[in-house]
């Protein structure tokens, strides 16, 4: 029954697993991947499965995946509980959420029906939502995330250095989406709510990958969830979730704004932030990291950047610096 690790570090993680249950023997197998440095497996016994994140403790810190993992659950979501845990090595025992994404599985027909359960967890989680208890996202962070285009998709990526002008046409549009994203109402924002976190599971949807959750605009995990790194939607179907979204948060209570209008607004400005961000991050990853494949994304940010740059007037020096680094959709 026994599988070999493959390396140290899992073998290090797999006897810390077998050790939190009291099993002398389970198969041990890689579960998943991410775009950090945590890596997963899952074990298996007895007709029982469990997950074993491990996150070498020098590049990964297990504790803010705890504690949004209890918010979580505390809020009423389908979040893995924590079973086991060693800090000073890297590892956590979670229970299994399930094997099968919502990236996995959805399909023109299906998408409704599994939207409208993470629409509804969305709003669960941001009812939950307290201030104090999460960092906050503020423009120092939201201007680091910012700078990751230029300095890794532009520079690194592109091999290119912005002349003076360009740099300020990059300064103006910065200042336009952070201003736009501070004066949102703020909620726990997961950060990454998307179809790749989200697991077919019981309730549903099973939330993964939250360890980087903030406090912070109201837009953010809705922009996340319909604008999805990795599958794009007809702008049609992606305003009949946003109306949804926006019809719901409003019956929970929740601080959107009145017009649906405005909250359109929120949405595309907040979505610009998160797509130049994830740009520079996929370019990162690639360069600084070695994960190649998530480049191949990127031209779907391109495309959904430039239409909704060409919508905001105070948003054509955004244009100008795509149309001058030849980034067309």
């Amino acid at each position: 029954m026994t599988d070999t690790p493959p390396d140290a570090r899992a073998a290090a993680a797999r006897q810390f697993a077998l050790a939190s249950l009291g099993l002398d023997d389970a198969r041990f197998a890689p579960a998943s991947a991410d775009a950090s440095f945590r890596r997963y497996f899952r074990l298996e016994a007895q007709g029982q499965s469990w997950v074993v994140m491990d996150a070498p403790p020098e590049r990964e810190d297990c504790r803010p995946f705890i504690q949004v993992a209890q918010l979580m659950l505390d809020a009423g979501l389908n979040a893995p509980r924590i079973l086991g845990q060693d800090l000073e090595q890297g590892y956590l025992l979670l229970s299994d959420l399930g094997r099968q994404t919502f990236l996995h599985v959805i399909t023109e027909d299906n998408a409704d029906a599994l939207f409208a359960d993470a629409i509804a967890a969305l709003v669960q989680w941001q009812a939950a939502s307290r201030e104090g208890v999460l960092p906050p996202y503020d423009a120092a962070l939201l201007e680091r995330e910012l700078a990751l285009f230029p300095d890794w998709y532009v520079a690194r990526h592109l091999g290119r250095a912005l002349s003076p002008e360009q740099q300020d046409w990059w300064r103006q549009s910065c200042q336009v989406l952070v201003d736009a994203a501070l004066a949102q109402s703020r909620v726990y924002v997961h950060r990454d709510y998307m179809p790749r976190n989200l697991m077919v599971s019981t309730p549903s949807p099973g939330v993964l990958d939250f360890q980087d959750a903030v406090h912070g605009p109201i837009s953010y995990d809705v922009v996340s969830l319909f604008k999805d790194a990795f599958r794009s939607w007809p702008e049609a179907r992606v305003e009949a979730w946003r109306r949804q979204y926006w019809q719901a948060a409003r019956a929970a209570g929740l601080p959107v704004p009145a017009e649906l209008t405005a909250f359109e607004r929120d949405f595309d400005l907040m979505g610009l932030q998160r797509h130049l961000k994830v740009l520079g991050i996929f370019a990162r990853i690639n360069y600084r990291d070695g994960k190649p494949h998530y480049l191949a994304d990127t031209p779907r940010f391109i495309a959904y950047v430039r239409p909704v740059a060409a919508r905001y007037p105070e948003l054509a020096p955004l244009l100008k610096l795509f149309d001058a680094l030849g980034l067309e959709a």
